[in-house]
């Protein structure tokens, strides 16, 4: 590996990445009751308002590994807030797109870490913004030779105010040959 790539890597330490994600959902009851129904999740305070408020809450809360589905984009267009994030972000190059171009172009997930700092209730707009954390030096795994990303994803609610956090990591590789 050059010593340019991995300054050119260094540089996306802590610099958005991608297009703001928003939902164009609320949290919502219907959504909470799907998500329960695939997972089998029964827990009371995600499907039924009574048992919610004996917990000490006001209703239903959706289940903190909702987190991720609540602006997960789907097969739509962008919205115009995603958009405008876009163009603000212009022709400056991504850094998987960096990877990519070096040689690294195949990808898996290695791990994810969540903090929740309450929880979400239905009538909640979120969106995310990301950040990229770091990416690591050149690391020989079991797949190939690849760096590790990480990406840190921040959740707001409509007032803005951060709900959790998470740490998403990837390992992108050059394919064996």
């Amino acid at each position: 590996m050059s010593d340019d790539l991995q300054k050119t890597l260094d540089a996306f330490a802590g610099t958005p990445t991608g297009p703001k994600g928003t939902c164009p959902y609320p949290v919502n009851e219907p959504m909470i009751h799907h998500w329960c129904d695939a997972t089998g999740d029964r827990n009371p305070a995600y499907l039924d308002a009574a048992a919610a408020k004996e917990t000490g809450r006001d209703g239903v809360i959706a289940p903190p590994a909702m987190l991720q589905a609540w602006t997960m984009r789907g097969l739509r267009p962008a919205t115009a807030d995603e958009e405008a994030h876009a163009e603000a972000l212009g022709d400056q190059k991504q850094p998987l797109d960096v990877l990519d171009e070096a040689g690294f172009t195949s990808v898996v997930a290695t791990n994810c870490e969540q903090e929740y700092f309450r929880e979400l209730v239905p009538g909640d707009q979120i969106s995310h913004e990301v950040t990229t954390e770091s990416i690591s030096g050149e690391k020989k795994t079991g797949l190939g030779v690849g760096h590790f990303v990480t990406q840190l994803y921040t959740y707001k609610d409509a007032a803005g105010e951060v709900v959790a956090t998470m740490r998403f990591r990837i390992l992108k590789f050059r394919p064996p040959q």
